[in-house]
Order: C-alpha cells, then sequence, then structure tokens
C-alpha cells in the first residue's frame, strides 16, 4: 500500500545552480582554516554548531564532498563554486553578524531524502518533523479502515516538506496542501515540481480547513505542524528563530494552542471514519492537547508519541 518513507526520491532537475566560479583549492582551504580559527571569538554559541553549519555552507555552494572536507590533500586541485571567494565571505558574515541561519545563506535546506527550497517565507523543516511522516505510514499499515489512504490534507505547509514526504510514502494518494501565505505555497510549488510530484499535490490558499469546503468526510488522515508557541515566549527563542522565521508560522496565540484548538474541533468533519489525525506540538503541551482530543468527543486511540530526543512532541488520534 504504501512505499518505505525512505525510499529514494530523485529530483527531476539539479538542486543547485551552475557553478560559475573556479577557486584553487588551496586558496579555499586557507580561508577555510581561517574561518575555523576565527569561531574561537564568538561568544555564548556553540562551536561545535557553527563548525558544523561552516562546512554545510561550504558544502552546499561547491562541488565539494564530505570526505574532501576531511582528506584535504586529496580534494580536487580546483574547487567549482556557486559564488567567489569573497561572496562565500561575505555569506558567513552575514552568519555570524546577523543571526541569519546557514539555510537562508543557501536557499536549502535538506529534510528526509529531500533538498528543499528555503526562504524567510517559511519555517526551516526540523528533523524532528520528519517523525509525522513515519507516523502516518504506520497508522495506515495498522489501521484495516485506512487500506486505501488515498487523500490526505497538510494544514499549514510551509516549504511542503510534510507534503512531499506524504505523496513519497503514499504514490496512490491525493495530497491536500494548505497555507496561508502565497510566498510559502509557491515555495511549496516549486518544491513539489522540482521532485515531479506536483500532479500528486493539490495547493490551496487559505486558513486551515477553509479552502478544503466541499471534501468534508474524505479524507484518510490529516497532517499538521501548526505554529504552537506562546506569543510571549517569541522573544525568547534563538535569534535566528526569532530575527529571521516567519512568525505566522510559529505564533500559536497566548497559550500556544490557538491552532491546535481550531485543527482538533473541525477535523472530524473531514476526516473518514477511522481516518487519522497527526498534530505535532511544543514540549509540555501533551496534556492539554490530549486533553482537547478527549473533550471534542469525535476520537478514539488517542496517542502521544516522542521525538527522537524522549520529547513529547506529536499527538495522534483517530476519528471514531
Amino acid at each position: 500500500m504504501a512505499l518505505s518513507p525512505r525510499s529514494p526520491v530523485q529530483p527531476q532537475q539539479n538542486r543547485k545552480p551552475s557553478n560559475r566560479f573556479q577557486v584553487s583549492s588551496s586558496r579555499l582551504w586557507q580561508w577555510h582554516q581561517q574561518a575555523i580559527a576565527d569561531l574561537s571569538q564568538e561568544q555564548g554559541r556553540s562551536l561545535v554548531d557553527l563548525r558544523q553549519e561552516l562546512d554545510w555552507l561550504l558544502l552546499e555552494i561547491s562541488n565539494l564532498t564530505p570526505l574532501d572536507l576531511k582528506l584535504t590533500p586529496s580534494a580536487p586541485p580546483i574547487v567549482q563554486m556557486q559564488v567567489s571567494l569573497e561572496e562565500l565571505q561575505q555569506l558567513w558574515h552575514q552568519r555570524l553578524t546577523e543571526n541569519r541561519p546557514v539555510q537562508h545563506l543557501t536557499g536549502t535546506a535538506h529534510w528526509r531524502q529531500f533538498h528543499l527550497q528555503v526562504s524567510e517565507d517559511v519555517l526551516i523543516p526540523r528533523p524532528e518533523t520528519e517523525l509525522l511522516i513515519d507516523l502516518a505510514v504506520d497508522a495506515a499499515q495498522n489501521s484495516t479502515r485506512l487500506e486505501q489512504a488515498n487523500l490526505w490534507a497538510d494544514l499549514g505547509s510551509g516549504s511542503g516538506a510534510i507534503s512531499l514526504g506524504l505523496a513519497t510514502a503514499f504514490p496512490q494518494a491525493t495530497i491536500h496542501t494548505v497555507d496561508c501565505s502565497q510566498a510559502a505555497l509557491a515555495i511549496a510549488q516549486r518544491n513539489s515540481q522540482t521532485y515531479g510530484l506536483d500532479q500528486q499535490i493539490r495547493f490551496h490558499l487559505g486558513q486551515w480547513f477553509q479552502p478544503l469546503v466541499g471534501l468534508e468526510v474524505q479524507f484518510s488522515g490529516i497532517v499538521s505542524n501548526p505554529p504552537y508557541i506562546p506569543t510571549k515566549i517569541l522573544p525568547t527563542l534563538q535569534p535566528e528563530v526569532f530575527e529571521h522565521e516567519p512568525h505566522l508560522a510559529l505564533d500559536g496565540g497566548e497559550d500556544g494552542l490557538g491552532a491546535i484548538r481550531e485543527i482538533v474541533a473541525i477535523a472530524p468533519q473531514y476526516l473518514r471514519p477511522g481516518g487519522v489525525l497527526l498534530l505535532e506540538m511544543m514540549c509540555g503541551q501533551d496534556v492539554a492537547v490530549k486533553t482537547l482530543l478527549i473533550n471534542q468527543g469525535q476520537y478514539e486511540q488517542i496517542q502521544i508519541h516522542p521525538d527522537l530526543a524522549g520529547i513529547p512532541r506529536f499527538a495522534q488520534a483517530y476519528r471514531i
């Protein structure tokens, strides 16, 4: 019924722009080593994380491989790059002085098997969110009422990561992708085109269920990573997040549960009997979200699942 969520997906076009600059490896390694040495001056940051980001940036804008970075003497004498060495220096300077996420410097992010386009219009997809796809696959495989899981919804899609994951896991299904941001929806469409999944995904501009009117009681599953951070907590987030990622995708209202409360309340109108609802939430919200699901009265087999760090992160419930 479903392909393995880890089965490889090949993009229909090269994700990286063509390399336009040639830099001698000796110059590049000299710059790289100096950049590493300069990290010792950074205060209040993880030097390990910054070193990883530096290497990731270099790999994204060049034809180098991770092995090249480990075995510099064996690297090619000329390195092909998308930017000049001077532009690379400027990009890294922005990372350190403006707290810009490295994903915004390259316009890309890795998520599951996908190499996604991202910008400040969408939330950078996090590794923990990948587990939503695994949970969706498990739900479909373990429920006799979802043997034909052919209609799914991704609410608040952002970059379209969840939609792409669902489309890959369920190749016979149609995925309805909803976002209230036209800019975010455009990025999701481009990402789906890159992987040849745009014919399987339907894109809707609007707020949560509003664009899906007319599809009531038809969905096998509804998946969402909604905004769930309480408004007052936003300023305490890392500057990379608070200053550069869209607050529309972060701000969950006074208690952080505004969007979750609405989705829990309305989803039974759109799920078919036995259909599954999967939600991501913030650490510490599991009891409140489970209570919302129970009090709604139209869910059964309500479960809370941890992320890889053991933090209660996902709610799962089936429509009665």
